[in-house]
């Protein structure tokens, strides 16, 4: 019998040692900055008192609707529904930016290829569907196997962030985010990122761009505050070169002045919402969102009208040198994503 147990025991520990020596081989090691590829560039160049519109969109995979928990907010599940259910949601995230019609997307949590969303490659549905808007992708999570949770694992993951234009980029670069989980941990866990696209305005001058998705479970915050340095440094060096400066995206962290918004919930607040410290803000920039829209909801049950706890954690940070015409958000009631969208529109001083 004792023979037997430790022949179970050194299979198991021969499996494990071989699973994360595989993922130690393929471990997505992204370089500090890596130029991204534009996909159907426009030659539509922005012109003086153009009103532009921005919006940013966390579309889930597709696969967290208002029927799915999550298993890192403490919920079951680590899929979506079903393929059937992510093609749905997929077409309904489509509709939705089809019917916004902006200049410019901002997406995150955008599949290639994934489990999570039955291999549906997301990314060329959504290029193939917007032929008037230059595309380009920013890998963020890039893991052969995620192991959990054990009943039905996450498994593998191609994803990204995503930028649409209708105007011309002139470049779009990967910032690698410092910022890293402990060794075994961050085997399979996402690579951050900003991705960033510059759109020339004047000779010397760009509309930089920033397509912003920030960490949201590391314990005490630590990690999200170091992302939050390097963007601080990051747009303070833009600002500074006198370009026009738009951050948009998932900040995973609720935006200043937000806090106070009451939504309805019997829900508490949980660990892992933080607040973002005042402090941040770069100098010579505000933030726009819409208070009254929210734009997460917790995801440790499906969605429940008045149950769950709802947050403003999806929005803008721009820079002086534009006027803020209007920000709205547009309450989907969580249908296709646990995200809604918020749209700005500016016009460059």
């Amino acid at each position: 019998m004792i023979k037997i147990i430790l022949g179970i025991l050194v299979f198991f520990i021969i499996i494990i040692g071989s699973y994360i020596l595989f993922m130690i081989v393929t471990d997505y090691k992204p370089e500090s900055e890596i130029k991204i590829n534009i996909e159907n560039n426009k030659k539509r160049y922005i012109k003086n008192k153009d009103e532009i519109s921005i919006t940013t969109f966390n579309i889930g995979y597709c696969g967290t609707d208002k029927d799915i928990d999550f298993f890192m907010d403490g919920g079951t599940q680590s899929r979506s529904i079903s393929k059937e259910k992510t093609l749905e949601n997929l077409n309904g995230v489509i509709s939705e930016l089809e019917s916004l019609n902006s200049d410019i997307y901002f997406l995150q949590e955008v599949d290639k290829r994934a489990t999570r969303s039955y291999k549906i490659n997301e990314y060329e549905t959504i290029k193939e569907k917007f032929k008037t808007y230059g595309f380009t992708f920013a890998i963020n999570y890039k893991v052969p196997w995620v192991p959990i949770p054990i009943s039905k694992p996450h498994g593998q993951v191609l994803s990204g962030l995503t930028t649409m234009s209708k105007y011309y980029i002139k470049e779009s670069t990967r910032y690698d985010l410092p910022g890293k989980e402990s060794f075994l941990v961050q085997l399979g866990e996402l690579d951050r990122c900003i991705m960033v696209n510059k759109i020339p305005i004047k000779k010397y001058k760009d509309l930089v761009l920033v397509n912003a998705h920030l960490s949201a479970y590391d314990k005490g915050g630590k990690i999200r505050k170091e992302q939050l340095g390097f963007l601080s440094e990051f747009l303070e060096n833009e600002y500074n070169k006198g370009s026009y400066v738009v951050v948009g995206g998932d900040w995973n962290q609720q935006i200043p002045g937000t806090h106070f918004t009451s939504f309805k919930t019997t829900q508490q607040k949980p660990n892992w919402l933080q607040d973002i410290p005042k402090d941040f803000k770069p100098k010579g920039f505000r933030w726009a969102y819409d208070k009254e829209v929210p734009t997460s909801r917790t995801m440790d049950i499906t969605y429940k009208k008045g149950e769950n706890l709802l947050s403003v954690i999806d929005g803008f940070l721009v820079s002086d040198n534009v006027d803020i015409i209007d920000v709205s958000g547009k309450n989907l009631e969580f249908r296709h994503t646990d995200h809604n969208p918020v749209t700005i529109k500016l016009m460059l001083k």
